[in-house]
């Protein structure tokens, strides 16, 4: 275990001088691995995995669900979101905050960053609450936390990078996050509530849309509320693979945005050069992480985590609140990806040792990971914020997602307490 422990160190060591995560866990599990097995084997997995990574057929579905997203965010979704929440919310004390949260909720499912809708949809939404007068707290609370949901509401790459680091089913993994992703847009909604029952001033109400209005808002995301049915009905219902229902994704997407005329030659070939981009730093992370956990099993790190269990005699719930206490730390200072590669390997092996499910733990590693990126001081989603809204004080988005926190927390304690909401779908689903 101290191999992994000084392995770690140097990990982090390598990150506070700015190297790269994906490279600071790469170097230290070459280096580790070297040490541990020699060169030449150090060599060989390394090269092994690289090779596996970028031929993987499975890992396929990375890119596209990425595709997918960049095409549906360009033919203009997130504005027609916000305006579809907003002609049925607008109306209600703090409407427009909710409208935003349960947008971020529908972003999140077609784009699966939660910094990308976060950042997103302050674009969209916070120049609509301030025109409506808005406290700067309440607005950015409601886009940084709403923009956390683009984790946890399928299809999320998230989440496919967790299945295939744990083998676990991709399909099952996506339905597990359906309830927990409803659950958490209502608890959002209602700490949106709560604020402005205690004070008024904070949320006011927009005007009331009529009825014809609010079917012609709707119109205007039927075509992406169909493409995310088809593509998560079909792997629902086995009609196709995930990884075919991506790639029927991203054509629908690409149809989607061609028909609302968003593309010209220069927009395609943003969003393809984009899209490879994304891919290339996600698979540069996995490639790290894999290195990076290679080493970590060749250390007696996660046989020694499960001695420890039983010497210590800990209760199983004990160790789940342990874990989510680190993640939750590890939030605020990284990104939600890289946190996940990090850790999984690692930890996994000890729930899976005490008797938990698989899709349970990904599900609350999802929810801690969105904990955390809207913790102070560091949370990811707040220092975006910060960046895209210059003129809002640090200090003023730590109060305005405080009480989202409050909700998030109040969330987990129900996950963990009730882990039918994460295992029931999948189990009418698919087995």
């Amino acid at each position: 275990m101290t191999e992994a422990l000084l392995g770690l160190l140097a990990m982090f060591a390598l990150t506070v001088i700015r190297v790269p995560i994906a490279f600071a866990m790469g170097i230290v599990g070459f280096f580790g691995l070297a040490l541990l097995r020699g060169w030449n084997p150090a060599m060989a997995s390394a090269g092994t995995l690289m090779y596996e990574t970028g031929f993987s057929y499975t890992l396929s579905v990375v890119p596209l669900f990425i595709l997918m997203g960049n095409f549906v965010s360009r033919a203009g979704l997130s504005q027609e979101l916000f305006r579809a929440a907003y002609a049925f919310l607008g109306h209600w004390r703090g409407g427009l905050a909710m409208s935003t949260i349960v947008a971020c909720a529908g972003f999140g499912s077609i784009c699966g960053s939660s910094i990308a809708t976060a950042a997103t949809m302050s674009k969209v939404a916070y120049p609509s609450m301030k025109r409506y007068g808005y406290s700067d707290a309440l607005a950015t609370g409601s886009i940084a936390a709403g923009g956390t949901l683009g984790i946890l509401i399928p299809p999320s790459v998230i989440m496919v990078i967790y299945s295939l680091m744990t083998e676990t089913n991709i399909g099952e993994m996506f339905a597990a996050g359906v309830i927990p992703g409803i659950v958490a847009t209502l608890l959002l909604m209602v700490a949106v509530a709560w604020q402005t029952w205690r004070d008024p001033a904070s949320g006011p109400r927009g005007e009331r849309t009529s009825w014809p209005d609010r079917w012609r808002a709707l119109r205007g995301i039927w075509g992406v509320v169909m493409l995310f049915m088809l593509v998560m009905g079909g792997i629902y219902g086995g009609a196709f693979t995930v990884t075919e229902g991506a790639a029927i994704g991203a054509f629908g997407a690409f149809v989607f945005a061609l028909a609302r005329r968003s593309l010209t030659w220069a927009v395609l070939a943003q969003v393809l050069v984009e899209s490879a981009r994304t891919t290339a730093m996600l698979f540069t992370i996995l490639i790290g992480a894999l290195i990076f956990a290679n080493f970590v099993n060749f250390t007696s790190m996660p046989q020694d985590l499960k001695d420890y269990v039983e010497q210590f005699q800990l209760h199983p719930m004990t160790v789940i609140f342990l874990i989510c206490a680190i993640y939750v730390l590890l939030g605020t200072a990284m990104e939600e990806l890289s946190m996940i590669l990090l850790t999984v390997p690692v930890l996994f092996p000890l729930v899976v040792h005490l008797g938990f499910d698989p899709l349970w733990f990904g599900v609350l590693v999802v929810v801690v990971v969105e904990i955390g990126l809207i913790s102070p001081p560091v949370g990811m989603n707040i220092f975006v914020l910060r960046t895209l809204l210059p003129n809002v004080s640090t200090g003023t988005i730590y109060r305005g997602v405080m009480p989202f926190v409050v909700a998030d927390i109040v969330r987990l304690g129900i996950l963990i307490s009730l882990p039918i909401l994460s295992t029931w779908l999948p189990t009418v689903l698919f087995r």
